[in-house]
């Protein structure tokens, strides 16, 4: 599981997937989970399915949005010094 896991996060990485669309996502897990349990057969359906929670996790990251984030409170920060 572990060596899938990784190997999963590898292929997320090279593949350029998260800047990609959720339903490009999706589809994009599905073939490489897919693939995963091709390479690593003694993976249970389970834990296919928990693979691939946590790609969609990895690919989705929370703080995806921290530099729109300080983009918008640039101008605020900028008002209140000038002030």
């Amino acid at each position: 599981m572990d060596e899938a896991r990784n190997e999963l996060f590898g292929h997320i990485h090279r593949c350029g997937v998260m800047q990609a669309t959720r339903e490009q996502q999706e589809e994009w897990m599905k073939d490489t989970i897919q693939f995963l349990g091709e390479r690593h057969p003694g993976l249970a359906e389970r834990e296919l399915k928990e693979l691939a929670t946590i790609g969609m996790r990895f690919c989705s990251p929370v703080i995806a949005n921290a530099d729109a984030a300080s983009a918008s409170e640039a101008p605020a920060q900028q008002e209140t010094a000038a002030a």
